[in-house]
């Protein structure tokens, strides 16, 4: 019984797997996408932004703090940015205040010496 059953699964399996088809998809796209979608991205990387300073240090204290909030918050991308002497770990890209001080409380209970800076004060 097991062994018609098991002949059975089989042939079936193989009669959907003869009858697939391949196939080719070509995707026809505007010449002015590409153009847009440069002028946006140069937009949203020259674009004024709040973010948070968790640490600063040697480069090496800046490396761990990064690993250190890259885990507690993944969602938020932490870089190393060097300000002689000091490097300083950031955390986070917010265009809206009032989202960067919600996070910033946040990010403030792990991170006691962490501090919000304004857009003219951030680094790109």
């Amino acid at each position: 019984m097991k062994k018609l059953l098991f002949t059975s699964a089989l042939l079936l399996f193989l009669s959907f797997h003869l009858q697939a088809q391949q196939g080719q998809v070509s995707i026809d796209e505007d010449p002015q996408l590409k153009r847009l979608l440069a002028i946006y991205k140069d937009a949203k990387a020259n674009a004024l932004y709040y973010t948070i300073q968790i640490g600063f240090g040697s480069y090496d204290d800046a490396e761990e703090l990064k690993q250190e909030a890259a885990i507690a918050f993944p969602d938020y991308d932490p870089k190393i940015v060097f300000d002689s002497p000091t490097y300083r770990v950031h955390l986070g890209k917010f265009t809206d205040r009032l989202e960067a001080e919600k996070k910033f409380l946040e990010i403030r209970q792990q991170f006691p010496g962490a501090l919000l800076l304004r857009p003219d004060t951030a680094n790109r």
